[in-house]
């Protein structure tokens, strides 16, 4: 089992360091400049994090915060960042290329240069890179997003868990993932096709909600229990309710100040402020707001339902005369 352990901690960090590199590298044939290069240093603190977890921790993983996905976070969120502000200045003058929308657009991208025989270990790789950049700028963007969100949720479920985090919650946890990188996908490559030639100003918006809304992955406050079991016992009063619904409230905290909230708050921007308007941007906006007014009452009916409860345990602790 330590092995499995082991194994499961190296291979998920190499592949978040691949993905990363593989990012870096179209940096680099899309700005036409080596020293994009320089951008793999951020993975210095991916290889530092593995080397210290496997020493000392056996390769498990923390209970409320993982170090490997925030370290995987910052190694490739700045190769995007990058990429989606060359395209959005640039894609106009992007050139002829190749979009995957169909079957037979991907087979025609898989058969450049097919026909030519006796292929050399050059001429092969040669060959892979004129397929790959063949490849419209625009679908290297959305496939770096898809594969970035798939990795983030496959490799917390390969990390082995950390101390005091069951199996349940690593399940709950991993639903609650899907969804939300549902979201944020649908965010990004919606309301960045709503942007304008002249609105580059949104397109640092758009990127920087998205960069704080993917700050959700490395923590799991929003699934991991911390309330004590003392129902039953004496002082069970004194629970707080913050402790009693910390993952309830976080859940809130998490739809209010991290994803529906700003979501919210850019859609409704690109429909008032940049002139934006369409029936999904609205529908979207609708969907944000309706979570946001939910997720209050939530709130409200946590709030309400704690107070009584609260009471009765301090009227029980009294005497009878």
């Amino acid at each position: 089992m330590g092995l499995i352990k082991f194994l499961c901690a190296v291979i998920t960090r190499a592949l978040f360091i691949l993905v990363s590199l593989t990012g870096v590298w179209r940096v680099t044939r899309v700005k036409e400049d080596p020293n994009y290069w320089f951008l793999t240093f951020l993975f210095l603190p991916l290889v530092a994090e593995m080397f210290i977890t496997l020493r000392r921790r056996k390769g498990k993983d923390y209970k409320w915060f993982s170090p490997p996905i925030f370290m995987f976070l910052i190694s490739i969120i700045p190769s995007i960042w990058i990429l989606e502000l060359h395209y959005q200045q640039d894609k106009l003058s992007d050139p002829q290329c190749k979009k995957l929308d169909s079957w037979e657009n991907l087979r025609r991208v898989m058969t450049v240069n097919e026909t030519q025989g006796n292929f050399t270990y050059h001429d092969y790789l040669g060959n892979i890179n004129q397929v790959l950049s063949a490849v419209c700028s625009n679908d290297w963007i959305l496939a770096l997003h898809q594969i970035l969100l798939i990795l983030l949720i496959v490799g917390k479920w390969l990390l082995p868990l950390g101390g005091g985090v069951t199996r349940d919650e690593l399940s709950q946890l991993l639903l609650i993932f899907v969804g939300t990188a549902a979201d944020i996908l649908e965010f990004t490559s919606e309301t960045l096709s709503d942007v304008k030639d002249n609105s580059p100003q949104l397109v640092y918006i758009i990127l920087a909600v998205w960069t704080w809304s993917m700050l959700q992955f490395p923590l799991h406050l929003s699934v991991v229990n911390n309330k004590p079991d003392c129902e039953g016992e004496p002082g069970a009063q004194e629970v707080s309710l913050l402790s009693k619904h910390s993952t309830d409230i976080w859940n809130i905290v998490e739809a209010l100040f991290i994803q529906d909230g700003p979501f919210l708050v850019v859609r409704l921007t690109v429909m008032t402020y940049f002139d934006v308007f369409h029936q999904m941007l609205v529908f979207f906006a609708i969907k944000n707001f309706m979570v946001v007014i939910l997720n209050f009452y939530r709130l409200a009916v946590i709030c309400q339902d704690f107070r009584p409860s609260s009471s009765d345990s301090r009227i029980s602790t009294v005497p009878a005369l």
